[in-house]
């Protein structure tokens, strides 16, 4: 089984990106991303109200990295520190050596090739640092650029659960998709 072990905080790098970790700093763009009800379009969860729930989800955050059961960076341009969005593991599965990756970015930077590149990175660092075996994608059927995004960055769709989460008094549908370590 595997253990994982966040401390210290891995910041990584692309060729254009940072992704470090989320802070207080950033409480303004996190309250911009989690009270967007675009960005939060195909995310099934409560939009914050203001700069309290900004926080409390930041606290959540970095709970799961200190308790070593979730880890999410922030994403950044390597020449600027405002937080484009969150990408992360979520779920983890240490006793199956399997997490599953999960992004969010502000629609003022969708189409610029962010998401992929850092997914890309993510993926390298979940296979190689943190010996996972697989990484899931848990998506809704609909959110067809996150389907390109794991497409392009060779995840492959292994089921499509049908109305398999109640959220706001209707049923969801959800897509897996998943990559195996080569």
């Amino acid at each position: 089984m595997l253990d994982f072990n966040f401390t210290p905080f891995p910041i990584i790098e692309t060729e254009r990106l940072i992704l470090d970790r989320v802070t207080n700093q950033d409480v303004q763009e996190v309250f911009e991303l989690r009270s967007n009800p675009e960005t939060m379009k195909y995310i099934p969860r409560p939009l914050v109200k203001d700069h309290e729930d900004a926080l409390e989800h930041i606290r959540m955050i970095d709970e799961k990295i200190e308790t070593n059961i979730g880890i999410n960076w922030g994403i950044r341009f390597k020449n600027n520190s405002k937080l484009l969005g969150i990408i992360g593991y979520y779920r983890m599965q240490p006793e199956n050596y399997r997490a599953e990756i999960g992004y969010i970015l502000s629609p003022d930077q969708h189409g610029k090739g962010i998401v992929p590149e850092a997914v890309k990175r993510l993926i390298a660092f979940g296979f190689e640092d943190l010996k996972l075996h697989s990484i899931e994608a848990v998506i809704d059927p609909e959110n067809h650029a996150s389907e390109k995004v794991l497409q392009k960055c060779g995840f492959v769709k292994e089921a499509h659960l049908r109305e398999v989460e109640f959220w706001e008094g209707k049923f969801l549908d959800k897509v897996i998709y998943s990559l195996l370590e080569k």
